[in-house]
């Protein structure tokens, strides 16, 4: 049950950030939901993957070139075309800068509700 709440907040977070930056477009509710699914995957597979790999770097800018990773895989699923479209790094860079606030914040109410 858990997965599914997750699910749907990322999928509404994507639908946030294509309301708010130009270049980031969601075809529908369905294809929200599908590139939430895939990001996840990707997010999990090859995330920490390339962050072992670009180790060095991420000492070097203290953690900072996180953001080009996210926005890297962020861009790479968007142009898999299965309901998100990105049309280039900046609107990746940015988007998945929001898509990390606009999730973690739905979480958070909804956890907090869980509480309650």
């Amino acid at each position: 049950m858990n997965f599914i709440i997750r699910l749907v907040l990322n999928a509404i977070a994507l639908l946030i950030v294509a309301y708010i930056v130009p270049g980031v477009h969601v075809s529908s509710i369905t294809g929200a939901i599908i590139a939430a699914l895939v990001l996840g995957i990707v997010n999990a597979i090859l995330r920490p993957v390339l962050f072992l790999i670009t180790l060095p770097l991420q000492i070097v800018t203290l953690g900072l070139f996180t953001l080009v990773i996210n926005a890297l895989l962020f861009w790479w699923v968007g142009n898999w075309h299965i309901g998100l479209s990105v049309a280039g790094f900046g609107p990746a860079f940015i988007g998945a800068i929001i898509l990390a606030i606009v999730s973690f914040v739905l979480s958070s109410l909804v956890s907090g509700a869980e509480k309650a």
